[in-house]
């Protein structure tokens, strides 16, 4: 038999808080990271995007660690991981792991190869660093998988566990906004000139954000928040960009979680989806939905706090949808106005209390990638 894997500490870095409780009270609130951007290094024309605050984070940083050699997306990272590794107070051994995830990770490096190289844009690099600040015994693993890639990472801890090959996997997750991002989803001519609107009808593309967030994986019940019940990936193969019209690898993910949770679609409370704003992410994941009878479900997306955080989505939102089951809570899809979908989902419009037992995390992305996590609440 398999062993049963849970999630014990959580934490998250983002525009609108630098822990879980200051971001769940300003969702709670309907307050977004959301602003319009002056910046004319990274675009010519103002933007909307989420930023965290440069003089935040340093004051921050400087509160755990004087030292200075970091970029500013590794002291995100560390900062969201710095409490998890204290309160879990294990003697890391080579049964507890690190995995890194990450889309871009630090790509702003790359402006300054020609005088220091491009080691610093290394993936690996990366993980090496973070790795070594906090002392890991274990080669760090970097999942590098589009926009899927971080709550992947939680379903790749929960594999390497039932594996045996780990007792505990820290698992960090984080990317920032940068020239190279904007540049190229301005030139997918997917951004959009308002905050986004997620599954509305007059939706006009993404809103991008930065954020980084962590969790622990373990097989070890105590403290346990949730159990990891069910997980799925599959690649549907469609297209480098655009995502299958029929939904065929969401619906394949999430059909193959709910099989190894063994559990029915009408069991599964809420849904965490990905929720980007595009016209073909949003109608793919309505339909898919369909398809396996889950339009009733209450279903949000957070985009509309946070922005989309390419590599960091998938953990954030697992982090705040985590936060909303234990705390019996459905946040509203902040922007949404009319549907905007040919099927019918059940949106969640308005805050409301419900008892939830079964979350569902879905996200999709670049080069066709899908991935669906289960999770049940700990009593």
């Amino acid at each position: 038999m398999l062993k049963e894997v849970y999630i014990t500490e959580t934490n998250c870095i983002t525009p609108i808080g630098f822990d879980v409780a200051t971001n769940i009270k300003n969702i709670s609130e309907g307050i977004s990271g959301i602003q319009l951007q002056q910046d004319s290094e990274m675009m010519k024309a103002p933007f909307y995007a989420s930023k965290i605050n440069e003089d935040e984070l340093s004051l921050a940083f400087a509160e755990i660690s004087k030292e200075t050699h970091f970029s500013r997306l590794e002291k995100m990272m560390i900062l969201a991981l710095d409490p998890i590794v204290k309160n879990a107070k294990l003697d890391l051994n080579k049964k507890h792991a690190f995995i890194l995830s990450t889309t871009k990770g630090n790509v702003t490096a790359l402006k300054n190869a020609n005088e220091t190289g491009i080691e610093n844009a290394y993936l690996h690099q990366l993980a090496k660093k973070i790795a070594d600040h906090f002392g890991f015994v274990t080669e760090p693993i970097v999942v590098s998988n589009a926009c899927v890639s971080g709550v992947l990472a939680v379903s790749i801890a929960k594999r390497l566990i039932q594996s045996e090959l780990y007792d505990a996997i820290f698992v960090v997750a984080g990317d920032e906004i940068s020239e190279f991002i904007l540049s190229g989803f301005n030139s997918f001519q997917a951004m959009s000139d308002l905050p986004c609107k997620p599954y509305s009808n007059n939706r006009t593309g993404v809103t991008l954000g930065e954020a980084t967030a962590a969790v622990l994986v373990t097989s070890d019940s105590k403290n346990a928040k949730v159990k990891i019940i069910g997980d799925g990936s599959i690649n549907d193969a469609n297209h480098i960009s655009g995502p299958s019209r029929t939904g065929e690898g969401l619906f394949r993910s999430i059909e193959s979680a709910l099989l190894e949770a063994n559990i029915k679609t009408e069991q599964i409370d809420y849904i965490s989806a990905h929720g980007t704003a595009t016209p073909f992410n949003d109608e793919m994941e309505a339909i898919a939905l369909n398809r396996l009878g889950l339009e009733n479900t209450p279903v949000n997306s957070l985009k509309g706090y946070y922005g989309h955080t390419l590599g960091a989505s998938g953990l954030l939102e697992t982090v705040i949808g985590i936060q909303s089951v234990l705390e019996n809570k459905l946040f509203a899809t902040l922007g949404f106005d009319a549907l905007g979908v040919s099927q019918a989902i059940n949106v969640i419009t308005e805050n409301e209390t419900k008892n939830s037992r079964y979350f569902l995390k879905t996200a999709s992305g670049f080069g066709g990638c899908n991935t669906a996590v289960l999770f049940e609440k700990v009593n």
